[in-house]
Order: C-alpha cells, then structure tokens, then sequence
C-alpha cells in the first residue's frame, strides 16, 4: 500500500480516537454548576486555535501563510463547523454522550450526500461499508434506557450534517495547503462563530469550582484531533477519513462506559463489532487520485494553482 495511504488511514483512526473522547470530557464539563455548551465550545475551540497558533508560531512560523483564496476556502470550512459545534454541544448536553456520539456518526451519510452533489460518487465498497455501519448504528441505538430527548436529536444531526460539509469544503484546498495551515484557520473561523455566540447569547461561569480540568482535556483532543483529521483529508480524501472516523463511536461508548457508567446492552455490542467490519474494509478500497470536480456543488471554490512545494523550502 502506498506510503501516503497509510499515513492517511493512520492519521484518520488517530483523529477517530481523539474526536470519540470529546463527548465524554464534553459531558463532563457541563451540567449543573458547570459550563453551560456555549462556554464549552467557546472554551474549547478558542484555546485550540491559540495553542495551534503559538506552536506553528514557535517552531514552523511559514506555515502561519495562507494565500488569499484557500483562506477564503478555510474561512468558509470553519463558520460552518462553528455553527455546528453550537448545535453539538446544545445537543450533547440533552443527550447521554453515547447516545450524542451515535447519533453524530451519521456524518458519513451526510458526507457521501455533499460529495455526490460535487460530483464525487462514492464507490461501491464506500457504499456497502455506509450500509454496514448504518445498520450497526440503528443498532447501537437500542436498549437505550429512558426517553430520548428529539430536540437533542435534531440537533446532534444538523451538527453532524455540518461536519460533513466542511471535509469537502477544505479538501479542495488540501492538495497544495499544508493539514496544519487549514487547522489553524479553520479553528479560527470556528472561533470567530463560536466565542460571539457565547459573549452575546450566554456569558456566565459556573458559580462554585470551574470544571476546568474536563475543559483542558477537551482542547487537547480538539488540538490534535483537528490536524490528524486534515492529514487523513489529504491523503485519502473525506470519505474515507469519514467512514474511518466511526472509529470515534467506539471510542465515545467505551469511555462512556468506563467514565461516566453508561453501560451497552448486548445488541449494542453487535453493533461496535459491525462498525469495526465497516473500519477494516478499507483496506480493500482504491485510492481516488482525481481532484475535486471543478463543476460540482463546491466547485467555485476551486483555489487557482499554487506550487505545492513552496511549504517544503
């Protein structure tokens, strides 16, 4: 397999597994006498971006340079995934985290609807492998205990449409732009959404202890979820990167269980075991070297050329 794809497949599992504890340190930070989601997500994504930048600042200062379209491009990505984040974390804190996370695993539904829009159809095997883990998702979704909040719901899937979106959004700016110069200003962006969100729409701090720890916890996975994500992008497209990212699932339902007590019923198991079959197909998928249509959905934002190698020197 070429050297690339595997770096691809890898970065994609580690951002799987980095995104599937957000929604436990997610949980945990809010609630009673804790943040509220707004100050979650402002937290949250704000201290990401900073990090990012301080980082970027300190070791690699060229990758802070974006040419005025892909910004434009990863502006776009970021607003859109800001917005989503609002209605994630609304939805989250509705929801038990299991139940959240299964619900947002749709996105790769989501993802091959945007991508045939673009022109991008999906293969074959893309297609079983999105049956495969729907039915595996229909199936960790029962014997949930308890109602089921249908706002929360709503919610969680708007989020997850959103998400699907800006992967091909920034993937067209991935073939010359480096994973970690789209991190950053889409993490700004995101910022920009978000942080106003909370100033205007919320702005209180938990009355007693902050709960800052579960806060710092979840920057940390955002950091490095976020630039593993666009890595995987890059080198293996958004759909893959997608349906491998189901990965997150069974990350979010174990720690689930082992953090927050939420337990699986057996039905539910058959389900993670039906999400680790759809994972390992991959292997089996060929490579789409093509670009992105330049008349499809997103095709106006096809960035003009740029010399790739102009990051390497």
């Amino acid at each position: 397999m070429h050297k690339g794809r595997i770096t691809g497949i890898n970065s994609a599992l580690f951002s799987a597994f980095f995104l599937g504890l957000a929604p436990v340190f997610g949980k945990a930070a809010m609630g009673a006498d804790k943040f509220s989601p707004l100050g979650v997500v402002a937290l949250r994504t704000s201290l990401a971006a900073l990090l990012l930048i301080l980082i970027l600042a300190i070791v690699r200062r060229k990758l802070l340079y974006i040419y005025p379209a892909a910004f434009y491009i990863t502006t776009l990505a970021g607003v859109i995934n800001g917005i989503g984040s609002i209605f994630y974390y609304i939805g989250l804190s509705r929801l038990p985290a299991s139940v959240a996370q299964m619900l947002y695993s749709l996105y790769p539904f989501f993802v091959a609807f945007w991508l045939q829009l673009d022109r991008q159809a999906p293969s074959k095997l893309t297609f079983m492998r999105i049956g495969v883990a729907g039915i595996s998702t229909y199936l960790l979704t029962q014997g949930i205990a308890g109602r089921i909040d249908i706002v929360g719901v709503i919610f969680m899937l708007i989020a997850a449409a959103m998400y699907a979106l800006h992967l091909p959004i920034n993937q067209r700016v991935l073939y010359d732009v480096p994973p970690p110069t789209v991190t950053v200003y889409t993490l700004i962006a995101m910022s920009a959404v978000v942080v106003p969100a909370y100033v205007i729409f919320d702005h209180t701090l938990p009355q007693n202890a902050a709960p800052w720890i579960p806060v710092l916890l979840l920057t940390g996975v955002t950091f490095a979820s976020r630039l593993f994500l666009f890595l995987g992008v890059k080198h293996i497209g958004g759909m893959q990167t997608a349906l491998l990212g189901l990965a997150e699932l069974i990350v979010a339902v174990s720690f689930s269980h082992l953090l927050l007590g939420e337990s699986l019923a057996n039905t539910q198991w058959v389900g993670v075991g039906g999400l680790g079959i759809s994972l390992l197909l991959v292997w089996f998928e060929k490579p789409s070297p093509r670009p992105p249509h330049p008349h499809g959905l997103l095709g106006w934002l096809q960035p003009p050329d740029f010399p790739s190698d102009y990051y390497k020197h």
